[in-house]
């Protein structure tokens, strides 16, 4: 196996990188306009290079702030190749035995949305793993939680600074110079999924267990309500022993999309149990994203604080509800 270390820039229609514009065409919000990419074997020797700029549809006329970071101009991109005929040579170039490295998460999920925008056959992996360097380098460095620009990883190790940032070909050099900084053999149990594709039957669903935690991911279900109706969803397994962990309180929900466990495994400890619901990309439901995780008194402490919280919250707004309701009645009489 060999490593594509891939970067890619793209063009938006309107500032807002959420919400769709009126003027944004339906299906692609971020239309790819460069692939750069990296072929590495697995000892770190550089086996090749792939840098291509792509002729822009959808979004033809480059957003103000893409034009200013990228330092690329309308006219570069006018006599550049369409998407299908970079795609089929980029594929061809990348082998047939590879993994995806990348700086965050957002490439490869942009890369097949690109795909699935034109039509064409996804050939990657289901489910695809990958190595998510920015995450890799913040639990090499830091504290495995926050996320750090690519130039800043640079800097802070100290690489030499040869091409200009913001460039797809450049930035996957400069993802490539730390990765070969990492201890990649102590972090390649550290692989990411890519969301895109959500497990489609209870066959493709998706357990990984890492040494300090596991991740479940669900199949599509209609709703939230439904997805926590589902035994696999709901579980509470330990990682290390493989036994039931015996809920102390029950999944409960914050902040909408996110619920949260407490669990004891009488050979491990306290279990700390949170989901994440997330909707898929053609809009046919959601699925659940699930991590288990070994916590100590704190942490534990700290869930039934939350619980504690969220109740005193929903009872005040309800006494205020009924008091409104109350104020309304005799303002009548």
């Amino acid at each position: 196996m060999h490593y594509i270390i891939l970067d890619l820039e793209w063009n938006q229609a309107s500032a807002k990188p959420v919400e769709l514009s009126a003027s944004d065409p339906p299906g692609l919000r971020f239309e790819i306009i460069e692939i750069g990419a990296v072929k590495v074997d697995p000892l770190g020797n550089v086996l090749g290079e792939f840098s291509e700029l792509i002729r822009p549809v959808v979004h033809p006329h480059l957003f103000e702030r893409i034009r200013e970071v990228v330092k690329i101009t309308e006219e570069d991109l006018i006599h550049a190749r369409s998407f299908l005929e970079v795609w089929n040579d980029f594929i061809s170039w990348c082998g047939s035995d590879f993994r995806f490295c990348t700086w965050g998460s957002m490439d490869l999920t942009e890369l097949q949305r690109n795909v699935d925008f034109y039509g064409l056959e996804n050939p990657f992996p289901h489910p695809l793993l990958y190595y998510d360097i920015q995450k890799l380098y913040s639990l090499a460095f830091e504290d495995g939680k926050i996320r750090r620009a690519l130039d800043y990883a640079v800097g802070a190790l100290a690489l030499p600074e040869d091409g200009a940032f913001h460039r797809a070909l450049s930035d996957a050099y400069y993802t490539w110079m730390v990765m070969d900084a990492l201890d990649m053999e102590a972090l390649s149990p550290m692989v990411s999924i890519d969301y895109h594709r959500p497990p489609r039957d209870r066959k493709e669903e998706i357990y990984l267990k890492f040494e300090t935690y596991s991740k479940f991911v669900s199949r599509i279900f209609p709703t939230r309500e439904d997805a926590m109706l589902d035994k696999n969803v709901v579980s509470t397994v330990c990682y290390r022993c493989g036994r039931a962990a015996r809920k102390k309180i029950r999944w409960f929900s914050s902040a909408g999309r996110h619920y949260f466990s407490l669990s004891y495994c009488p050979e491990h400890g306290w279990l700390k149990g949170k989901i994440r619901m997330k909707k898929a990309d053609d809009d046919s439901g959601v699925f659940a994203v699930k991590i288990l995780k070994l916590v100590d008194e704190a942490s534990a402490s700290k869930i039934f604080e939350k619980q504690q919280e969220i109740r005193r919250k929903r009872k005040l707004k309800q006494q205020s509800e009924a008091n409104q309701k109350t104020d309304k009645g005799g303002s009548g009489t």
